[in-house]
């Protein structure tokens, strides 16, 4: 495989680190963008918020400036937040939704123009089973994630013709920090109605992603993306329970998979 040019979002941890120490192993050159200040022997970290175009801008620059081009682009950079959507304030919707969709979407346009220059590029963008299905109490987490699949597919018709790939990675349950990471709604926890079922469907969450898969697998799947003339649109990830849940969606009525989900949830 040629050395390629590849910025990652938040790297700092889990996903974004994993893979960015593997593709530097590979003898690729890798930007690892985070919010806090980092250091590292070799992945080369660029302190910047997702959300913030400017910034964004600025460092991507940067890069070109230093390499000459962005060969891949892996759009990592998430959060979630949980509880009840009914409850959800304004502020939480704004963060999840502007960390993990706009994040996706900002890091796009500034990227895109050097590519389109060239001629070629990829773009991988992690979605989530979360993505495919709506998983209660984690609803604006699985709406950013929806809206990531929609932009990808329509991103992936739209610049084809220009050499350019875009590849949707959809993990499952996996042990990173994003849960101990999580945002929890306390009015939700404290509503009488609400309440004493987040609790339930959140230990059940928490007990999943704790013994998921480990960040490493995902690491290994999103470098042979980047390794591949002609990757695919979407690739899941995840064990195989959640797996066949991703298949077995596509034939069932939209009341049985909200059944489905109730009684895994326990909500």
């Amino acid at each position: 495989m040629d050395p390629k040019v590849i910025i990652i979002t938040g790297a700092s941890s889990g996903f974004g680190r994993a893979t960015a120490e593997l593709l530097v192993s590979q003898g690729h050159t890798v930007y690892g963008l985070c919010r806090r200040p980092m250091e590292h022997p070799t992945i080369r970290y660029r302190q910047c918020d997702v959300r913030n175009r400017e910034q964004i801008a600025a460092v991507v620059a940067q890069i070109v400036a230093e390499q000459g081009r962005v060969d891949v682009l892996v759009n990592n950079a998430g959060m979630g937040i949980g509880g009840a959507l009914e409850l959800a304030t304004e502020e939480e919707i704004d963060l999840q939704m502007g960390t993990n969709f706009m994040g996706c979407v900002n890091m796009c346009q500034a990227v895109l123009p050097y590519m389109r220059k060239v001629r070629k590029g990829k773009i991988i963008n992690l979605s989530s089973i979360g993505g495919v299905m709506g998983l209660p109490y984690q609803g604006f987490y699985s709406a950013s994630k929806f809206a990531i699949e929609g932009f990808s597919e329509a991103l992936a018709a739209e610049v084809r013709g220009f050499g350019i790939r875009v590849s949707m990675v959809e993990p499952g349950d996996f042990a990173t920090g994003f849960t101990g990471s999580r945002k929890n709604s306390q009015t939700t926890l404290d509503d009488p109605d609400y309440g004493p079922i987040f609790k339930r469907s959140l230990a059940i969450i928490e007990k999943e992603e704790y013994g998921g898969l480990q960040p490493e697998v995902l690491a290994r799947r999103i470098a042979k993306i980047v390794g591949k003339e002609r990757p695919s649109l979407r690739y899941v990830v995840a064990n195989l329970e959640q797996w066949l849940s991703v298949v077995v969606k596509r034939v069932l009525t939209g009341n049985q998979m909200v059944s489905i989900l109730r009684g895994y949830y326990k909500s």
